[in-house]
C-alpha cells in the first residue's frame, strides 16, 4: 500500500461557527449561516471531484479553529467513510484528537449515513482512485 501524500485543501467552514463559505473559482465567498456550529474545520481539497455529489472532495481539519481560507498542505490521517459515498478525509492527528474532534465529527452524521472512520492508507487508496477516474481519458 501506498504512503498517503500530502494533500492540499482550504478551509471553507471554522470550527465554532455559524457562518460557512464556499470555495469557488479560486477564493473562498460566502455560502450561508448554518443552525448549528461546525464540530471541526470543514473544506474541500480543490479540484479532485468527488463523484458522490459532484463537488470538490470534503475534508475536515481536527484541532484548534482555522481561519476561512487558510490553506494547508499535509498527508491524510484518515477517511470519513460514509454509506452514500460522499466521503471526508481527515487530516490532524486521529489519536491525539480521539476522544474530543474524532466523536464529534462522527455524531455530526445521523446513522442513516453509516460514518465511519477508516486509516490513512484508505484515505490515500479512495484519492488515487478518483485522481485515476478524473485523468482517465472517458472516465
Amino acid at each position: 500500500m501506498t504512503a498517503p501524500r500530502e494533500r492540499a485543501g482550504v478551509v471553507e467552514w471554522t470550527r465554532g461557527t455559524l457562518d460557512r463559505w464556499v470555495w469557488r473559482g479560486g477564493e473562498v465567498v460566502p455560502y450561508r449561516q448554518e443552525p448549528w456550529a461546525a464540530p471541526v474545520n470543514y473544506g474541500c481539497l480543490p479540484d479532485l471531484l468527488n463523484p458522490a455529489d459532484g463537488s470538490d472532495v470534503d475534508a475536515v481539519w481536527l484541532g484548534e479553529p482555522l481561519a476561512v481560507g487558510t490553506r494547508l498542505s499535509a498527508p491524510p490521517a484518515g477517511l470519513l467513510h460514509l454509506a452514500d459515498g460522499d466521503h471526508k478525509v481527515i487530516f490532524g492527528s486521529l489519536e491525539e484528537h480521539h476522544g474530543g474532534d474524532l466523536l464529534a465529527l462522527l455524531a455530526w452524521f445521523g446513522p442513516e449515513r453509516g460514518a465511519q472512520v477508516l486509516g490513512p492508507e484508505e484515505a490515500e487508496a479512495w484519492l488515487a482512485g478518483l485522481e485515476q477516474q478524473q485523468t482517465t481519458p472517458g472516465a
